[in-house]
């Protein structure tokens, strides 16, 4: 009887503390913003019950729309750049050359550096006596420097910029994975066959990544809605002039910090902020199963 119950109950003992971790910060802070999105909670205060009250702040605050039309923004921009490129970085390092390993490690890089530090160094770089616009301005391409990090939508393109440059790396290695999956055999008949590169590309290299693509597309999509540093650091906490290049966790941000914080309307743009991300992973799924 002793071992019947040491055998049913020590997987739960193994499992018991990621369990608990599990609950304590991922299954109980996500309840507990649905409870507090209906609520006029505060920082020092439990606050009470106010119905709809937060969602109809959200449907008529201007500070909102703007934020959601920058993270579709930034989303429909790095969706198709960072769902190709870092394929097609993939079937480059992957062939079999010398000092190759030495280029992987050189575009894996970016990923492994802080978001913060990285951001700093664009900043650094992007400003109006920063590398670029000097560079560009002793080649006289331009006469005055241009307002990387102070005009909206170069501020927005600069963050992209970032976000593309630092993200390759890591889903290149995950397009590594899934290449070494496609068979060696069907690109070797297609060449006798008479296919070129690019048509191996497309009839065989893509279609054997399909479902390590539709991966990458999901993970781009939610980071992308997602993005927090990279706007915040290059408009030094202010989302831009006038905060028109804010996303939508900057905007939480704002909503809930300091003692006087709007903690039930931050929690109502959360909830907000979870199903505009769930739309995109649905369509993806959806578009991946047609192409199936």
């Amino acid at each position: 009887m002793i071992r019947t119950f040491q055998g049913r109950f020590t997987p739960w003992l193994f499992a018991a503390p990621g369990l608990v971790w599990l609950v304590v910060f991922n299954l109980w802070p996500a309840f507990n913003t649905v409870v507090l999105a209906f609520t006029n909670a505060k920082p020092l205060g439990g606050g009470h019950f106010t119905g709809l009250a937060n969602l109809g702040r959200a449907l008529n605050d201007d500070q909102l729309a703007t934020a959601l039309l920058n993270s579709v923004i930034y989303m429909l921009v790095c969706l198709p750049v960072l769902t190709i490129l870092p394929l097609l970085l993939a079937v480059l390092v992957e062939k079999k050359l010398p000092g190759i390993t030495f280029f992987r490690t050189t575009f894996y890089t970016p990923v492994v550096a802080s978001a913060v530090v990285v951001a700093l160094i664009w900043e650094w770089l992007l400003e109006d006596r920063g590398l670029v616009n000097g560079f560009a301005q002793w080649l006289g391409v331009i006469a005055e420097p241009l307002p990387f990090l102070t005009d909206r939508w170069l501020l927005l393109l600069s963050a992209i910029s970032l976000t593309i440059w630092k993200g390759m790396g890591y889903y290149m290695v995950i397009y590594l994975s899934a290449l070494g999956n496609v068979r060696r055999e069907l690109h070797e008949a297609a060449a006798v066959d008479g296919a070129g590169a690019v048509r191996r590309f497309r009839s065989i290299t893509v279609p054997g990544v399909r479902n390590t693509m539709l991966l990458v597309s999901v993970l781009i999509s939610v980071s992308a809605l997602r993005v927090f540093s990279e706007l915040y650091v290059l408009s030094n906490g202010t989302g831009g002039p006038g905060g028109q290049d804010m996303s939508v966790v900057m905007l939480i941000q704002m909503y809930s910090r300091g003692f006087t914080g709007h903690l039930g309307y931050a929690s109502m743009l959360s909830l907000v902020l979870f199903v505009v991300t769930v739309g995109p992973m649905l369509v993806l799924l959806r578009l991946n199963r047609k192409g199936a």
